[in-house]
């Protein structure tokens, strides 16, 4: 039942720290990344589509991605839906490849991405705290119905703190990471 208990918590602490990864991969470095077009949606023939769905994607150089569509046709929709996507960028075509080059960050605006950053890791640090309070309820839950004794849930109490702890650092690890590829000029 403990470890029950423990193993559910880890998993979804496991979620949160991906969900913090994933993020972190959509947000705009100096290198280029095709994730950061990963939630653009094109107008194609009337429903909208993943732009991954209809053009391939590649990054030749460190500043540009280039956008290949798979139907001519489908350049214009594509440039609108990256402009409307607001993502500061915009977009270069030559009838057949649109071209996109990420501008180099200023030091202003690498050190406001830092603070994004810090505010989403610590929105994950409190959904983890949230996991952790949830175990705890739990726990004390099965000691009040008798099916543990009060020193198992002491025990239980540490290994879920302990547990937590652990992916508080890792938490810390991923921002640590991504802020110095932000700050990396």
């Amino acid at each position: 039942m403990i470890k029950d208990v423990i193993a559910d918590m880890n998993v979804h602490m496991d979620k949160t720290i991906d969900s913090l990864r994933k993020e972190y991969q959509k947000v705009r470095t100096g290198r280029a990344s095709t994730a950061l077009l990963d939630d653009i949606k094109v107008d194609s023939y009337g429903t909208l589509s993943p732009l991954n769905q209809v053009a391939s994607l590649a990054i030749p150089e460190a500043r540009t991605i280039t956008i290949q569509p798979w139907d001519s046709k489908m350049i214009g929709p594509i440039e609108k839906a990256i402009l409307n996507a607001n993502l500061g960028l915009t977009p270069a075509n030559d009838g057949k490849l649109i071209r996109l080059v990420l501008p180099p960050l200023t030091e202003e605006r690498r050190k406001d991405i830092a603070k994004q950053l810090k505010r989403d890791a610590e929105e994950s640090k409190v959904a983890l705290r949230n996991i952790r309070r949830d175990a705890i309820d739990k726990l004390k839950k099965l000691e009040k119905d008798k099916q543990i004794s009060e020193d198992e849930l002491k025990r239980a109490e540490k290994d879920v703190q302990d547990s937590t702890n652990k992916y508080v650092a890792k938490c810390d690890e991923v921002l640590a990471h991504k802020e110095k590829e932000v700050m990396e000029v």
